[in-house]
């Protein structure tokens, strides 16, 4: 990514106080265990155990030597006269202004570099606007993203090792939630890069305190940066990416959670079973969709939904038939969506790229005179090791950014069908019978408006961020992608379905009540039969001859259970091949 220091506002003083007084630190239980970034292999799962759970990091002797072999690499180009965008050249629109001419490390340019280093680190405490963000978690996504992918790049040793000191003693920067245009994060990294130098505040441990005490309290020394570490920190999507991977496993849970709700919706309505069934998937065979209803039978297990029933009519409404499919296709976008986001974190979307080991004889276009005015031919700085330095396009977060939309869509369109088919169970059409027949001492909590209120929700966040092409810097950065939206919508999207699905499982969980109300002793799944007692005993049904003594609502109840237990305590299944 690009960008000049005259566009940056100095928006904020450095001691500003937080504008969330409601900061959410993490719970570490996961502080024992110890995640190695190796640039290639980091988890979506292993960036929530570090993220939300504490765990610390550590990089690879491998890692170690491919940041230290670029390092060497980016001073032996100074020293060989080549110009490197945003290190001896200037950035943005500014990247044909010379910085400095020669070897970074002679006596005359060393105290050059760190000043232009330090100055920059210092300034970039002050990128961004409010308000602050406000979950930690969110913060630690982005450093540990950054981490990994920074294994392509070029930092200084001192840097490297910083922002894996600041995750492991638990200091989190004060970080400002806008001023990114979702193509390269330069806003939020940067305040990363002034609690390094002990600038601004951080949080330690859950505890606000100036960026300087923090690390004083830990005993670190704040970074002196040198070389191109304010190029090397901040030319990233991994604020975007972070919240994206809380994203991905946070969404895998709900799409768990979705299909056992499912589950218990059948059973509530004595659903038929034939659009889950063999001939109707093999008409239609496409992997996803047969695994999901697949999977459904398997939950749904000795369920009386496999026995005859007269009562059962032949066709359940829309929202039942095709929730598998709508969930189905809900998981599939998951998984692209899971896929992008792993991409992005074990690779570079930096700019500049150092390709250390790259010749001439690699590739015609490396021989062309163009890209030999970039070659570095190796001496006593690199080892003697060879390659380019060249500008990119690389943090141009695509088909990233697309994903993060199509995801969100689909779940949009998963929620009709969970919203829709709560309606259903008020119409005896479908259900054959009321709820005051089969239980006459039931007292309804008619909360109706809810659950369209929270499908709106999801609706306006999976309506599509415009395309946005905005000159800036001199009109050098007229592209932006808006993954900061993008992913917020994605996020708000998910949290908001979990609500939707307490409505949706409460409802299911009265509906089993009637079917064993009319035949005690009905077989409903295990899995199903499971989740019903354990709603049950955090939310009796309520009766008319039982007064009223709830302190919350029941969906409260349910939705925090979603996010305190896992889907995987009632059943577990692989994904497609």
């Amino acid at each position: 990514m690009i960008r000049s220091a005259c566009t940056i506002a100095l928006v904020t003083t450095l001691s500003a106080p937080p504008l969330y007084a409601d900061y959410h630190p993490i719970q570490p239980q996961a502080q024992a265990a110890t995640v190695r970034l190796d640039g290639r292999t980091l988890s979506v799962d292993a960036v929530v155990q570090v993220a939300r759970f504490g765990a610390k990091v550590e990089f690879t002797q491998e890692a170690l030597d491919s940041m230290a072999g670029n390092y060497g690499l980016l001073l032996e180009a100074t020293a060989e006269g080549i110009p490197v965008y945003w290190f001896n050249r200037g950035s943005g629109d500014q990247r044909e202004t010379v910085i400095f001419e020669g070897d970074a490390m002679s006596p005359t340019n060393r105290p050059v570099v760190e000043k232009v280093q330090e100055a920059s680190f210092r300034q970039a405490a002050l990128y961004g606007v409010g308000p602050e963000v406000d979950q930690e978690e969110i913060v630690r996504a982005m450093m540990v993203v950054r981490a990994n992918s920074m294994v392509h790049n070029a930092p200084s040793p001192a840097l490297a090792q910083m922002i894996v000191d600041l995750l492991n003693h638990r200091i989190t920067p004060v970080v400002r939630s806008r001023g990114s245009v979702g193509e390269g994060d330069l806003g939020p990294l940067g305040n990363v890069g002034g609690t390094m130098i002990g600038v601004g505040d951080a949080y330690l441990n859950g505890e606000r305190l100036p960026a300087r005490e923090a690390l004083r309290r830990s005993g670190l020394v704040p970074l002196k940066p040198f070389a191109a570490d304010d190029n090397a920190l901040t030319s990233s999507n991994a604020y975007a990416v972070g919240q994206a991977a809380l994203l991905v496993y946070d969404a895998r849970e709900l799409l768990e959670w979705t299909d056992l709700s499912y589950a218990m919706a059948l059973n509530g309505m004595n659903s038929s079973i034939s659009p889950l069934s063999l001939p109707v998937q093999r008409d239609r065979p496409d992997r996803w969709l047969n695994w999901h209803a697949q999977k459904i039978l398997t939950i749904l297990g000795d369920s009386y939904l496999f026995d005859a029933d007269n009562d059962r009519i032949i066709q359940d409404p829309e929202s039942l038939r095709a929730s598998s499919i709508r969930q189905a296709s809900a998981w599939m976008e998951w998984q692209l969506l899971s896929d992008s986001v792993t991409f992005q974190i074990n690779s570079s979307d930096h700019n500049p790229v150092v390709a250390r080991g790259l010749g001439p004889d690699d590739a015609k276009e490396l021989a062309s005179p163009q890209l030999m005015h970039f070659y570095v031919k190796g001496g006593p700085l690199s080892r003697g090791e060879h390659g380019y330095i060249l500008s990119n396009a690389n943090w141009d977060p695509y088909p990233f950014a697309n994903r993060l939309e199509s995801f969100t869509i689909a779940m949009d369109n998963m929620a009709v069908a969970v919203a829709e088919r709560i309606e259903r169970f008020r119409n005896p059409f479908f259900t054959k019978v009321s709820v005051e027949e089969a239980l006459p001492d039931y007292a309804r909590e008619d909360d109706g408006y809810a659950p369209i209120d929270l499908l709106q929700q999801i609706s306006a966040d999976a309506v599509p961020t415009p395309a946005r092409g905005s000159a800036l810097v001199g009109t050098v950065e007229d592209l932006q992608a808006q993954t900061r939206q993008k992913v917020a919508r994605a996020r708000d999207a998910v949290s908001t379905a979990r609500e939707l699905l307490a409505f949706d499982l409460l409802e299911g969980a009265l509906w089993m009540d009637v079917r064993a109300s009319q035949v005690p002793g009905r077989h409903f799944g295990a899995a199903p039969t499971r989740l019903w007692q354990s709603i049950r005993r955090l939310a009796p049904r309520r009766q008319l001859s039982v007064p009223e003594q709830r302190t919350e609502p029941d969906q409260s109840k349910i939705a925090r259970f979603l996010t305190e237990h896992s889907a995987q305590e009632f059943a577990s299944y692989l994904l497609p091949n």
